[in-house]
């Protein structure tokens, strides 16, 4: 058997189909059917080899390949998506006895003596459109005013559960639906905001919407999104009876779709609406009512549409879940980058099924804006059927007994002082040792997105800074075979003390010995600096070498210096990035760090990248004008990677302007006026693969 070196190209692009395939297959059992195939491991050797054989091969490279989904530069902004047929939203029932005056009207409109109707969930998301030609994905867009909205394209395609190609010869299919973040993932990403000082997401659509309008579409990659669709836009070469029937095709196609109910009347409709009403909080997103469509799609142009709404539909919402309670007091959490959180003591209540006792309260503003006293009584809600949070004082059953509360003057974990940046609503212990955030910090240090050092985490981590054994995280790698072996995990059934053990200790040392030739950014993610999330440590890492280089940064210092809203070039690190940078590496603990890790041995540097070591475009200047094969920023991240540099504008040092299909005149006229040679994408192609 040949191997991929010694494979002809035939082989190598059949390789790759086979793979793109293959990827795409475990993608949608893993993210739409929820019965993976394969583990992780394996999933990533498939993913690398494609990877590898489309760098080798930029030819082969398809813009349905997996290997696209994330890439390319920030946007300069959203371009403008027009919808047709509009994206209207759905007029609301409130009550039974409103759905039954729905279904009389329809059955009047239409002269019949019954209608069915489908029953899906109410996904509490963002409406958003697909649009797929010949079964490529080509464009996704937010519903914005119904009639124009923006063109998410880049961020749609991050989303795993959203296929790049469905199996269909139709002209143009156009399926709509909901952008979505679920409550687990909606939950880890509240904690990693109040984790770094930053005001969290109110509920799972808001967090959504953010991630959708992010500029650049590595971030919102990094963001748990899902979708579910269940409507149609325009169709064209594609035509579908009940709308049942196209649940069932989208289904087919690979897309995630609501867990539908036919009901053939409107008493049907009812059980069905009261049914999933029981199982509201069994889903694994925010479910906020019912939508009830007509079955029969040929009867929707006979029944209409008002101004803003189908006549054919629905939206039938349930009551919020809400609880009265007292607020016994207001304590405060000291978390992994000492940020101060106030937390609701609460008189334990009930809402939606679970017993509430402590409910967060974000930070001191949002309880001045609440005006929140201790010993107020309080209305309770579950903030995306998730995290409990006190949704307001009820001031008129006040006694004149509640006390306001404020943020304490010192830790209330290690007594060290707090301060609070004038730019931030959070309040900070600035001691590093502070016990209260050791564990913490040593669970994100060792966490996938950082070291991954798999089995440091949970019970361990409490029981190694229990013991003594790790004050900081970089202590583990002074750890002991023996020593971690002999730490006390829990007691058994007998009362005996059930060790760590000496296989998992060598587990967890191997991984902390491999750790050591991570790149740069990942060291520099694990090291919990506040406002320093993976986005920002890669850009750091992109225009750093060594962490010595960022200590003392120029660059960094230009930022700080330049004001908020003056870009630096050559630096993609935000201001108050690169203000956070700066000041934990001045300090004495940052000091203090990177003498440490240079006496440990561990001098971390940054992944190396094509566009810093070569490649075959390097030295040469591209502008691009027109539509491409693939969305420009992709487009631009692979000239990047094959060593070019890309431009907005035209100018002497451009070297060539790409020309796609529409192209502007602006560029193509300056273009011309230079004397810039002008090359199509199948040229540019064959110059990368050089």
């Amino acid at each position: 058997m040949k191997t991929e070196s010694q494979a002809a190209p035939a082989d190598i692009a059949a390789r790759a189909a086979e793979l793109r395939r293959a990827i795409a297959r475990h993608d949608r059992l893993y993210y739409v059917e929820a019965r993976p195939e394969i583990g992780d491991a394996d999933y990533d050797r498939l993913y690398r080899e494609l990877e590898a054989i489309e760098r080798d091969h930029p030819e082969l490279a398809a813009p349905d390949s997996p290997t696209r989904r994330v890439g390319g530069a920030p946007l300069a902004g959203f371009a403008p998506v027009r919808h047709d047929p509009p994206m209207m939203s759905l007029e609301k029932a409130h009550t039974e006895d409103d759905l039954r005056q729905f279904d009389r009207f329809l059955r009047d409109e239409l002269g019949a003596d019954r209608l069915a109707y489908v029953v899906e969930p109410k996904v509490d998301g963002v409406a958003f459109s697909l649009r797929y030609e010949h079964g490529l994905l080509v464009r996704a867009a937010t519903r914005g005013n119904g009639d124009t909205g923006d063109d998410i394209t880049a961020n749609a395609r991050t989303i795993r559960s959203l296929p790049l190609r469905i199996a269909t010869a139709a002209a143009a299919v156009e399926v709509r639906g909901e952008v979505f973040m679920t409550k687990a993932g909606f939950l880890r990403l509240t904690r990693e905001q109040e984790a770094a000082g930053e005001t969290p997401f109110m509920n799972p659509r808001n967090a959504a919407a953010g991630a959708l309008k992010q500029l650049d579409p590595r971030v919102a990659a990094k963001r748990p999104l899902d979708a579910v669709l269940y409507a149609a836009g325009r169709l064209e070469g594609a035509a579908f009876a009940r709308h049942g029937e196209l649940l069932t095709q989208l289904a087919a196609w690979g897309f995630r779709t609501p867990d539908f109910q036919p009901c053939q009347d409107v008493d049907a409709v009812l059980d069905a609406i009261r049914a999933l009403e029981k199982r509201r909080h069994d889903f694994p997103f925010e479910m906020d009512g019912a939508v009830v469509k007509v079955d029969r799609r040929d009867l929707y142009d006979r029944l209409g549409a008002t101004a803003r709404s189908p006549r054919w539909a629905r939206a039938f919402k349930y009551a919020p879940e809400r609880a009265e309670t007292v607020l016994r007091d207001i304590t405060v959490q000291v978390g992994r980058t000492g940020v101060l959180t106030p937390v609701a003591e609460l008189e334990p209540v009930r809402v939606g099924g679970t017993e509430i006792g402590r409910a967060t309260l974000h930070n001191a503003d949002e309880i001045q804006r609440k005006d929140i006293r201790i010993g107020d009584r309080v209305w309770i809600v579950r903030a995306g059927d998730v995290i409990p949070a006190v949704e307001s004082a009820i001031p008129e059953k006040r006694t004149g007994a509640e006390r306001a509360f404020a943020m304490p003057a010192a830790c209330p974990a290690c007594g060290g002082p707090v301060v609070r940046p004038a730019e931030e609503v959070a309040v900070r212990c600035t001691n590093p040792a502070c016990p209260a955030q050791r564990v913490a910090r040593l669970e994100h240090f060792a966490s996938r997105g950082a070291l991954d050092l798999e089995g440091v985490g949970g019970v361990l981590a409490e029981r190694l800074v229990e013991t003594g054994l790790v004050r900081d995280p970089l202590d583990l790698f002074a750890l002991t075979p023996d020593a971690l072996a002999a730490i006390p995990m829990r007691k058994s059934a007998t009362g005996k003390e059930v060790l760590f053990g000496a296989k998992n200790a060598a587990k967890v040392l191997e991984a902390v010995a491999a750790s050591r030739r991570l790149p740069l950014e990942r060291w520099l993610f694990a090291l919990g600096i506040p406002r320093i999330g993976a986005t920002v440590a890669e850009q750091a890492a992109a225009c750093h070498r060594t962490l010595a280089d960022l200590a003392g940064s120029p660059l960094l210092r230009r930022v700080a210096e330049s004001g908020a809203d003056t870009p630096v070039p050559d630096c993609p690190v935000k201001y108050e990035a690169s203000r956070a940078l700066l000041a934990f590496f001045d300090g004495a603990y940052g000091r203090g760090l990177l003498a440490r890790l240079d006496a440990l041995g561990i001098r971390p540097v940054a992944a190396a990248t094509p566009a810093t070591t070569g490649g075959p475009l390097a030295g040469k200047t591209f502008a691009i004008t027109g539509t491409l094969s693939v969305p420009r920023p992709e487009m631009e991240a692979r000239i990047r990677a094959a060593g070019g540099r890309v431009a907005d504008t035209v100018n002497k040092a451009t070297t060539h302007l790409v020309v796609g299909a529409d192209p502007g005149g602006a560029k193509y006229r300056r273009a011309q006026e230079l004397g810039t040679p002008q090359i199509g994408e199948p040229e540019l192609l064959k110059m990368m693969a050089r």
